[in-house]
């Protein structure tokens, strides 16, 4: 039996740890590797600066607040500079270089969106920053009242929303966009109710007219078309009828009685004889005395020389106004005349005869006052 194959040479055993011990003794005169103190100082350093830079920027974009709610308008293609400025104007320009730099963090190169947005009083940079690049658009309120023609209708828009005047005049009259409305241009201003609205100021002229023609539709209720129905007159015939009352009168415990006084006279085949329809078609809204030359005047809208109602509306006209029509008492009167005492109220009379005393003592009135 080989004993040397099962036990171990005491001679190598011995080399064995004589090799490991200098192994270590080597080891141990190695200087020892320890972490590179400069790269980490140098990697905190250049980390606490640009927190501290961040910081810098970002807390004057969430402290400071709006000194007053405003709508911030922006055009299309507009540079984040056009963005400042008009921030500049109502805000400080502070504030709007704040906003701007908050602007290019949250938009992350997005393209400038156009509309017209609302910062709040107290909003910060960064909230004023978020609403223009994600928040929604603020709707322009526009007030339709008294307006005599399309081009004053438009310029009305045209200051409010970003439009042209020309290019809402151009859709007015555009006969074949029109027709797709279901009107004219001759009859799109019974559209325009007197009411405050709300519109983008991105709204195009076409959006516009649809939705003037969707607030006309809501208006017609089945009751209001039964009502016009029975007067013989359509829903146009309605909206021209009431733009001479509004025009006759402000009172509007009179707008019923004189659009009543109107229908009896088309229903004997009478000439309406509007003194509003003459200022109309001689384009002089100011004239405050009615001429017998002035009633010769040559125009489709003058009721002193064409029957029936003009071929459309001498203004836009109200809601009320057209309740009024529908929901008037039948009466005889077939005249009316100016009071006397400049109350803006009238005399109504049945005869002639009773209009002409009627009529005689306005004269007068106006003849003592010295309006011709």
């Amino acid at each position: 039996m080989n004993v040397s194959k099962y036990c171990a040479d005491p001679q190598k055993k011995g080399a064995r740890e004589q090799q490991t011990e200098a192994e270590k003794s080597r080891q141990a005169r190695r200087p020892k590797r320890r972490p590179n103190r400069i790269v980490f100082i140098s990697f905190l350093v250049v980390l606490v600066t640009i927190i501290l830079v961040g910081l810098a920027l970002i807390i004057p974009m969430l402290n400071k607040g709006a000194r007053h709610t405003v709508i911030i308008k922006i055009p299309a293609n507009a540079t984040s500079k056009q963005v400042e400025d008009s921030v500049s104007k109502y805000l400080g320009s502070d504030y709007a270089h704040d906003l701007r730099q908050a602007m290019e963090i949250t938009g992350a190169g997005a393209p400038i969106r156009y509309g017209a947005f609302r910062i709040e009083k107290g909003q910060s940079p960064m909230q004023g920053a978020r609403t223009i690049t994600h928040g929604g658009q603020v709707g322009i309120r526009v007030v339709i009242q008294n307006e005599r023609d399309k081009k004053t209708l438009a310029k009305k828009f045209a200051a409010k929303l970003d439009m042209p005047v020309d290019s809402l005049m151009g859709v007015l009259n555009d006969s074949a966009f029109l027709e797709k409305c279901d009107t004219d241009p001759e009859h799109v201003m019974c559209l325009f109710l007197a009411n405050t609205y709300e519109f983008f100021w991105t709204a195009s002229p076409e959006e516009i007219v649809h939705k003037m023609r969707r607030n006309y539709d809501a208006f017609w209720t089945p009751e209001r078309l039964a009502r016009a129905e029975k007067l013989h007159l359509s829903p146009r015939e309605v909206a021209i009828l009431a733009s001479i009352v509004d025009e006759e009168t402000n009172m509007n415990n009179e707008k019923g009685i004189i659009g009543r006084l109107y229908i009896n006279r088309l229903n004997k085949n009478m000439k309406l004889q509007a003194d509003p329809t003459v200022r109309f078609a001689l384009g002089d809204f100011n004239i405050k005395r009615i001429t017998g030359e002035m009633t010769k005047t040559d125009s489709p809208f003058n009721t002193y020389r064409y029957e029936g109602l003009p071929p459309g509306p001498i203004r836009t006209t109200s809601a009320a106004t057209m309740d009024a029509i529908l929901s008037s008492r039948p009466n005889n009167y077939l005249y009316m005349c100016a009071k006397e005492d400049f109350s803006g109220y009238h005399n109504f009379a049945e005869t002639y005869e009773e209009h002409l005393a009627n009529a005689k003592r306005y004269q007068a009135a106006l003849d003592k006052a010295g309006i011709r």
